[in-house]
């Protein structure tokens, strides 16, 4: 009753206004559902209680997944005449539709969780309180919770556990100690005139070099974006970087030309699970994965890092029905959805319960993913100017550019920083 009270006494306007647009790989990285429109494929469901209307946004390859996911769960709900309409607005422009026309946004949205502080600096989410924490809590894993957490409040439902990268390979080129060094399948992909892929030109990708080195970027308590990829470790990682694209046998792009070319004249490419259809037929037998090599970094072999990534599902403040959406989003986020989202998208689940499940395990991607997990890093407070210089300098060292590297990384730093 108390908690009924609470959601009753709640203003619509308490939704604000902020935050700003990121083209980040990590918020576009699901590669699919990128794409915003108004198609509405909602229907009406009568029942034997009151009416509830809610709007749903989802990315476009989960359409006709979510579809089903509302309909079992209208049929779950019959007490009730539901209207839910569900519109095509993708994880990675969740935030700019939303801060477009606040009032107009979906009551239940899902989004990559490096935006959630901005949701929460506009007022925009609900918090998620009672049996709806204590379910996620107890359901989910930690790194996941904490993705949709912000300074000791839960914001979000965990929906995906699988927003990272790792390394595909060819088996009948790379043995499973051939991929365990980045040098090691550079000299063998040569030797067997093929090409190890990784989209260095690109801020998501080239990082691992970074935070391998013991590099940080975020964002301090007063709002200020930092950066020390131009510190002697910073240099270090570039000077790797550098070596890797100048061997003959490294190739880059985008994600079409690894899996267009993976099976044929690559043999090996960093990238993550939504690929992963693409690259199995592809490599048929011969497909594998396994978690980052190590690469040299002043002479000494380390561990490549990587940023570690969530799918999350909010509550809009605004919405007419906050316990009607809060149910909805638990819904489409529980055991039994992370599941289908699995055996459907090949995505990996947050529930522990799915992530534990024998069908998940056996997939070689989400594996691997798991194995990259211990070296990757939250990629909560990456500030938004940090993907343009660092797509930037990785496509300077691509094409040869002589500026001493500590010019270089000074002058990305200083524009992360601005």
């Amino acid at each position: 009753m108390m908690l009924l009270t609470l959601f009753a006494c709640a203003s619509k306007d308490d939704a604000g206004s902020g935050g700003g647009s990121q083209d980040s790989q990590s918020s576009s990285s699901d590669q699919g559902g990128s794409t915003s429109s108004d198609s509405n494929q909602g229907s009406t469901q009568a029942g034997s209680g009151p009416a509830v209307s809610l709007k749903v946004w989802g990315s476009q390859d989960d359409q006709t997944m979510l579809q089903g996911m509302i309909d079992a769960f209208k049929a779950a709900n019959s007490d009730k005449t539901w209207d839910i309409s569900l519109m095509v607005v993708g994880e990675n422009d969740a935030r700019t539709r939303y801060l477009e026309d606040p009032a107009a946004a979906a009551d239940v949205f899902a989004f990559a969780h490096d935006q959630l502080k901005d949701f929460v600096n506009a007022g925009a989410l609900y918090e998620v309180a009672g049996k709806w924490k204590d379910n996620v809590i107890a359901d989910n894993g930690a790194g996941s919770v904490d993705a949709a957490s912000r300074d000791g409040k839960l914001y979000a439902f965990p929906m995906t556990a699988d927003n990272g990268y790792f390394m595909y390979y060819d088996s009948s080129v790379f043995s499973e100690s051939d991929v365990q060094s980045f040098d090691k399948m550079l000299q063998v992909a040569a030797a067997a005139n093929k090409k190890v892929y990784m989209d260095i030109g690109n801020g998501w990708y080239i990082a691992s070099f970074f935070l391998a080195a013991g590099c940080h970027v975020g964002v301090d308590e007063g709002g200020n974006a930092f950066c020390t990829f131009n510190d002697a470790n910073g240099v270090k990682a570039a000077e790797a970087i550098k070596a890797i694209v100048g061997n003959s046998a490294y190739i880059y792009g985008d994600g079409a030309v690894m899996t267009g070319g993976i099976g044929d004249t690559i043999a090996a490419g960093v990238s993550g699970t939504w690929d992963a259809d693409a690259v199995k037929e592809k490599l048929g037998a011969n497909y594998n994965a396994a978690k980052l090599p190590t690469v040299t970094l002043g002479g000494a072999q380390v561990q490549m890092s990587s940023f570690a990534g969530y799918k999350l599902v909010g509550v809009n403040r605004s919405t007419s029905h906050p316990q009607e959406a809060m149910d909805l989003a638990a819904w489409l986020t529980n055991y039994d959805n992370q599941m289908k989202r699995f055996e459907q998208r090949s995505m990996g689940p947050s529930n522990t319960k799915a992530a534990a499940s024998s069908e998940v395990q056996a997939a070689k991607e989400l594996a691997a993913l798991a194995a990259q997990a211990a070296y990757a890093v939250a990629q909560n407070d990456v500030p938004d100017n940090f993907w343009e210089p660092t797509k930037a300098l990785g496509q300077q060292l691509i094409s040869g550019d002589n500026t001493p590297i500590q010019t270089l990384l000074d002058q990305m730093v200083e524009k992360i920083k601005t």
